[in-house]
């Protein structure tokens, strides 16, 4: 299971705290179709980079839009990427 920041505090200690790997967020909705895909193709890589990234899972809830509005994230996350 990949791990879940819960607060907007929890994700900017995430991107601060880590100085060597990447940081990898995926913002969403735990059930979203599409979420739940990438959160499957992110868990089955994250053994495989963890030398160079570390991946977290950010749900999205009223206390954290203005964490994605911050960083220029909408909720309609399908404009964001797709899977091939």
């Amino acid at each position: 299971m990949l791990p879940h920041l819960h607060s907007g505090y929890a994700v900017d200690q995430a991107i601060e705290n880590e100085t060597d790997r990447l940081v990898v967020i995926r913002f969403g909705r735990d059930w979203s179709p599409e979420c739940m895909q990438m959160d499957e193709v992110l868990y089955s890589i994250a053994h495989k980079v963890k030398n160079f990234a570390v991946i977290y899972l950010v749900r999205f809830v009223a206390n954290l839009y203005f964490v994605a509005h911050f960083l220029e994230i909408s909720s309609d996350l399908s404009s964001h990427y797709r899977l091939i």
